[in-house]
């Protein structure tokens, strides 16, 4: 039937990469390419005039013919397998994956079918490969979480003698763990989790064993100021790891609706002052902070310990994020509703793709990766905030400033 075009057909299928087979109505080979005798393992006109059966695995003909059948009476392009998987039969009797694409058509007033063949041998291995490599990562997972919990141990034997300490630490680890495990995106705050606490934990513990081992050879009288030095760091650090496992702490309650907020009244400026006084020892030389204005006669009824965890990690984040010689302003005004807080400093800014980020939970800026912090602090802020019916936002320009406000109502609802 080819005869009359046959050199151009031939040529046609000797430049297609992919398999083609050509079938009549009675399901016997009359064209097939090299690249589908490469594929199956026959030597040149082998395939010719034999049953497609040939190329099918036993196991896979049954009802065959009558799927062919329908096919040419509806004289559809469709692809074979649609929703499984199909497989060809070598020469050899091995079997291999493919992709068929089946394209009826009609010479002369006979029906033929073209199938378009592609051995997809490789990319099931290489599915095979990914899966194979996700069951790995959950194992090292597990691994890094087991190595996290060891750590957290040796903390603890360090520590005796904060011993109500330890056991606080305790329950908001176990209460971590329950947190995470209602997480729906449990993969990703499980990678975030252990890259955290890996960067945030490994450089204080770092300092408490150096500490600890120096404390050992200051054995006279006179080195007592040696003594006192490595016991403050010591001291210093695991209140930092102490402020971490608050801010856990703090989040799980949040997601939970374990906080109950107090509301009293309260002088603004005590607030302030209960701030900066706390905060100062925080100060890189050559900084400051400048008061704000005419507060006085500010007052509030809220609750206090969230306005002052909201002005200070705000303030201390100034601070961490500005060079030294560099000043904090500070901006409160109030009218009959609402009181509303600026900050402003003139630091490293956030970079303009992060800012819509900024306050999502563990999120850390680009260029504030090397820089202490759990990018927990504001999103917590912005979740008490909201609770109590006030907002926080910020502008920021990168290596210039940033100014972050917060709007509280005076009166907390009942």
């Amino acid at each position: 039937m080819f005869k009359e075009y046959q050199a151009v057909f031939n040529l046609l299928l000797g430049t297609i990469s992919e398999g083609v087979l050509v079938v009549n109505e009675h399901q016997i080979i009359i064209e097939a390419n090299e690249s589908a005798k490469r594929m199956f393992g026959y030597d040149k006109e082998e395939l010719l005039e034999k049953p497609l059966n040939i190329l099918i695995p036993k196991n896979y003909r049954a009802g065959h013919d009558a799927h062919f059948k329908g096919f040419v009476k509806n004289c559809k392009h469709r692809k074979m397998g649609q929703g499984r998987d199909i497989f060809g039969l070598k020469k050899d009797g091995s079997s291999f994956p493919l992709e068929a694409g089946l394209n009826p058509f009609t010479l002369y007033g006979k029906n033929y079918v073209m199938t378009i063949v592609i051995d997809i041998t490789i990319r099931k291995n290489q599915e095979e490969k990914i899966k194979s490599l996700n069951s790995k990562l959950e194992e090292k997972i597990e691994q890094r979480t087991q190595e996290l919990k060891i750590a957290i141990d040796e903390l603890k034997t360090l520590n005796i003698e904060l011993d109500s300490e330890n056991k606080k630490r305790i329950q908001v680890e176990e209460e971590i763990k329950t947190a995470l495990k209602k997480e729906q995106e449990l993969n990703e705050l499980k990678t975030k989790f252990l890259s955290l606490v890996s960067h945030e934990f490994k450089t204080p513990l770092s300092g408490i064993l150096t500490s600890a081992m120096l404390l050992s050879k200051y054995k006279l009288t006179d080195q007592q100021s040696q003594r006192d030095k490595h016991i403050k760091t010591i001291t210093d650090k695991v209140h930092y790891l102490n402020n971490i496992l608050n801010d856990f702490l703090s989040v799980e309650k949040l997601e939970t609706g374990k906080i109950i907020y107090t509301p009293t009244t309260f002088k603004l400026s005590k607030v302030v002052n209960e701030v900066i006084y706390n905060i100062n020892m925080l100060l890189k030389d050559g900084q400051k902070i400048n008061y704000p204005e005419d507060i006085d006669d500010f007052s509030l009824f809220q609750d206090e310990k969230i306005i002052e965890l909201t002005l200070s990690n705000v303030v201390h984040n100034a601070i961490k994020y500005s060079s030294e010689n560099t000043a904090i302003d500070i901006f409160i005004t109030q009218d009959h509703s609402k009181t509303v807080f600026k900050v402003k400093d003139n630091g490293i800014g956030i970079p303009e793709k992060d800012q819509k980020n900024i306050f999502n939970r563990y999120f850390r800026a680009e260029n504030a990766l090397f820089t202490q912090g759990t990018g927990i602090g504001l999103n917590i802020v912005k979740n008490h905030l909201e609770n109590l019916g006030g907002t926080i936002c910020f502008t920021s320009t990168e290596n210039v400033e940033t100014i972050f406000t917060i709007t509280i109502p005076n009166n907390a609802t009942s």
